[in-house]
């Protein structure tokens, strides 16, 4: 981990994330928005509200009912909350519609996170490459930008003959974590769990889970929940290029 600012500790984490019940809470247009905390020296503006003592992000696919209706797929948009059910952030991917529908799981994309405020405050970025598994020289990436522009980390598919992983790195392609995920991605009846490690992969530090959403929406629709956990004490930085990992992870499996 080095500067990192963690020390890696064995961990259990509830293969669901339960949201408890929000009272009381400022709301605006009957969204509840996490308040907006105070600027921090030396974090990139935006990141601010991973250091309030946030270890989980729940993050829901919005429902497009153009989509359901004729099959075409649209921009996903999705809501990044936290454990208190508040609106921690707003992402959208910004594709145009034949790079969608053409490429499919294999599309490149951008993805602009925004904060309550109305700023972009990171940015995700997927270059088109080949999604072949036999071709590891081919294989996926995903730069994390916050703000826009600087890059904060990599996340990075590594070639494995039966498991999907990947690999945080920071600015300086220095490896962070590891991500492995299950050999076999089923969707059918059950959460399913990618889990973070060290980098020697002898400790789990953290998990982006994939929720089970029930029998009809998973078999008409392709909205989905997820839950990342990481280390309280991780730089914001790795915590949005852990963000980034869930959405290459859910463009990649799901």
């Amino acid at each position: 981990a080095g500067s990192y600012g963690f020390q890696p500790q064995p961990m259990g984490v509830p293969g669901g994330f339960v949201v408890p019940p929000v009272q009381n809470q400022p709301t605006m247009d009957r969204i509840m928005w996490m308040p907006i905390p105070p600027s921090i020296p030396n974090c990139p503006p935006g990141l601010e509200y991973l250091t309030q003592q946030i270890d989980q992000i729940l993050i829901h696919q919005q429902l497009e009912l153009l989509e359901i209706v004729t099959g075409f797929e649209e921009n996903n948009k999705y809501e990044l909350k936290n454990a208190l059910g508040q609106r921690v952030y707003f992402a959208a991917e910004d594709t145009d519609c034949l790079t969608r529908n053409c490429c499919g799981p294999s599309r490149p994309f951008t993805i602009r996170i925004i904060d309550n405020l109305g700023r972009e405050v990171i940015r995700l970025q997927r270059p088109l490459r080949c999604s072949m598994c036999c071709c590891p020289c081919c294989l996926q990436e995903l730069e994390v930008q916050a703000p826009p522009g600087t890059t904060v980390g990599y996340v990075v598919q590594n070639w494995h003959v039966c498991l999907p992983k990947f690999t945080i790195q920071d600015e300086k392609r220095m490896d962070i974590l590891k991500i492995t995920g299950p050999c076999v991605v089923c969707r059918c009846c059950e959460d399913v769990n990618f889990e973070v490690k060290s980098v020697d992969e002898t400790c789990t530090v953290g998990r982006i889970s994939k929720q089970w959403t029930g029998f009809v929406r998973e078999m008409f629709t392709d909205t989905d929940n997820f839950g990342i956990s990481f280390p309280m004490d991780l730089d914001v930085k790795m915590k949005a290029v852990m963000i980034g990992a869930c959405f290459l992870i859910v463009s990649l499996s799901f």
